[in-house]
């Protein structure tokens, strides 16, 4: 078996590239050319060339813009590396009756209400990121190629940077830090993800059926003020001086950005869990081992 592998240094990419290795013969593309192979999403003719150059069994796609913010004004590029980049693996995976996995995003949704929402619920971005996303999952879903697409949030990795370096970074030199408390998901880890993809792919090889849209997330649920809080805890209860005296609650209006965001990022994993036989661990349980790696490098 052949894997294609797209944003081999994302986050999720990185730990991708320990899964997948055992599946077979895995190619790694970053945005760099390597020995004529492209992985640049923003270059339409170059990623083809690559896909019908390698003919793989299965394409993963970890590459992505995600510049929330930045994605109001680069609607262009976000638009191509999201959408039409992701129509042209699509299409091409079709052709080759090849299998595309894509990662995309709780951002397709409106974020209102409180109920953890199900992939058959409808959907409506509230900014651009999350329209260009949407435009992805239709695109694989229209080619009618062999698919598996995963909608996770609150994505980290103990490589790069995430939401809890940033708050330990801050921790050392502030008493007080103001996090908001009225946007709820679940924080979930790349090496969670790049799993479940692992053995995803190896039962849908051989149980087709499973073909499909999934959401997938660690379980329970947090604040952003709630997980900083959990995040600061853990690192005092470890030994670390830090600065910090108070995590104060505020709402998301509170902190304006050019890119509104959801409320609600809970998302329904029901499905993924009974199709596939899987357990999805909490998200304390993750984030304390990236803590841990983190704290101790």
């Amino acid at each position: 078996m052949k894997i294609l592998l797209l944003g081999k240094n994302g986050q999720v990419g990185w730990e991708l590239q320990r899964s997948l290795a055992p599946l077979g013969e895995l190619i790694a593309l970053d945005r760099q050319t390597h020995d004529g192979l492209s992985g640049d999403l923003s270059d339409l003719d170059a990623l083809r060339a690559t896909i019908r150059q390698v003919k793989p069994d299965i394409i993963v796609n970890a590459a992505a813009y995600t510049a929330v913010d930045k994605a109001e004004s680069e609607t262009e590029l976000a638009d191509t590396v999201n959408g039409l980049a992701t129509k042209v693996m699509a299409e091409e995976a079709a052709a080759m009756s090849a299998w595309l996995i894509h990662y995309s995003t709780d951002y397709v949704f409106n974020g209102q209400g409180s109920t953890p929402w199900q992939e058959t619920d409808a959907v409506a971005p509230v900014n651009h990121y999350g329209s260009s996303k949407l435009a992805g999952e239709q695109a694989v879903i229209e080619s009618g190629c062999k698919h598996l697409i995963f909608r996770t949030s609150w994505v980290y990795g103990a490589r790069g940077s995430n939401f809890a370096k940033t708050m330990l970074r801050l921790a050392k030199d502030r008493e007080t830090l103001n996090v908001i408390a009225d946007q709820i998901g679940a924080p979930t880890g790349a090496d969670l993800i790049a799993d479940v993809t692992a053995l995803a792919i190896q039962q849908v090889v051989l149980r087709p059926e499973l073909s499909g849209l999934y959401h997938l997330a660690a379980s329970g649920e947090v604040s952003w003020h709630g997980y900083a809080t959990y995040v600061i805890e853990f690192a005092k209860a470890n030994a670390q001086q830090l600065a910090v005296k108070a995590v104060d609650p505020i709402d998301t209006t509170a902190y304006p950005t050019p890119a509104r965001r959801p409320l609600n990022s809970r998302l329904n994993t029901r499905k993924l869990r009974d199709n596939f036989s899987l357990h999805l661990p909490d998200w304390q349980s993750g984030v304390s081992r990236m803590l841990m790696e983190v704290l101790n490098k």
